[in-house]
């Protein structure tokens, strides 16, 4: 963020007092109150919905969200001179959710819960994005492990950490496989539990992690809808729960007390439920590790790999053993 971002900030109704840079953003002290100007790379479209949601999160009043400040003229993003887009949004002051504290935890699950009973959408509102598809997601995924494997077998000389991977890389490969093509046959399955109200649209925040989630002097505050989508809102529940258990080491009790307050707010369908553990079961971390590695300079790896690669391995017999116990009647909610 440079200075002639900062007289972007005339074209909207408002008098800045203080500016002070934050994480890639200008946090603006202004006479609203505390306020965030930021870059935006989305479309017109995705930011409108982005508004919409938004809009109706704070009409429910169940969770405090950021709101978009339009400039003075109506939009919703403004322009500098070399075309690039910036959103002004509300802000506040505060912490990142405690990954460690285990009522924070809970309370960011309670929030997620109730966060999703005001993110539906009539299936007729405009410009509503295509749903997003695991199974193609996790197809491209594993065309590029593919690839991957291809060239570290071809690979001459390779470091200590392109020869753990190579190790490493079938039994992952082989599990990436087997879990989308099962939930590609359950997809298909003309017996499966209903997708919901077609009346209705379901929207997710996209990236709900502890990283979004704010705790300030005004209680909880959730940011960064960005990339809000059409998704089962199962989704943002994976996200955070796969984050909180790497860290707690894929711990049962931990999962089964998370899981406990998010359905005593909202009851988790059948067919959610499957979900869930079709994205827990595909070995995203590993494929997080091997996508960074391929897509970055080779010429010197980050020992930060070789730890994440580590824990990944290690983790692995916890991840399965919570698998079996917490979802050990998945076929049963089939």
């Amino acid at each position: 963020m440079n200075d002639r971002a900062v007289e972007l900030l005339e074209q909207y109704d408002i008098e800045v007092l203080r500016t002070r840079k934050g994480r890639g953003a200008i946090v603006c002290d202004t006479n609203q109150g505390c306020l965030i100007f930021k870059e935006y790379s989305g479309s017109q479209d995705r930011i409108e919905l982005q508004d919409r949601v938004l809009r109706q999160v704070a009409e429910a009043g169940l969770v405090r969200v950021e709101a978009i400040i339009p400039a003075r003229e109506g939009s919703l993003f403004v322009k500098d001179m070399d075309g690039t887009a910036y959103v002004l949004k509300t802000w506040q002051e505060g912490r990142e959710c405690g990954v460690h504290e285990r009522e924070e935890c809970l309370e960011a699950v309670r929030l997620l819960a109730r966060l999703h009973g005001s993110m539906e959408l009539p299936a007729d509102t405009p410009n509503i994005p295509v749903a997003f598809s695991p199974e193609k997601e996790y197809d491209k995924h594993n065309k590029e492990l593919k690839r991957v494997r291809k060239y570290l077998r071809q690979k001459g000389q390779k470091s200590w950490f392109e020869t753990s991977l190579r190790k490493a890389f079938d039994p992952f490969l082989e599990q990436a496989l087997a879990v989308t093509e099962e939930w590609r046959e359950y997809c298909l399955d003309p017996g499966q539990p209903g997708a919901g109200d077609k009346d209705s649209v379901s929207l997710c925040h996209g990236d709900y992690q502890y990283h979004n989630i704010l705790l300030g002097p005004r209680g909880w505050f959730v940011v960064n809808f960005e990339k809000c989508m059409c998704d089962d809102p199962i989704r943002d529940l994976y996200l955070l729960l796969r984050k909180l258990l790497e860290k707690g080491n894929w711990s049962v009790p931990l999962g089964e007390e998370l899981l406990a307050a998010y359905e005593k707010e909202r009851p988790i369908s059948a067919r959610s439920w499957i979900d869930l553990y079709y994205r827990l079961a595909y070995p995203e971390k590993f494929w997080k590790i091997v996508n960074f590695y391929y897509n970055s300079g080779k010429a010197w790896i980050p020992g930060k790999n070789q730890e994440k690669l580590e824990r990944v391995i290690e983790q692995e017999k916890e991840k399965q053993h919570f698998l079996d116990q917490v979802f050990r009647n998945v076929k049963g909610r089939r």
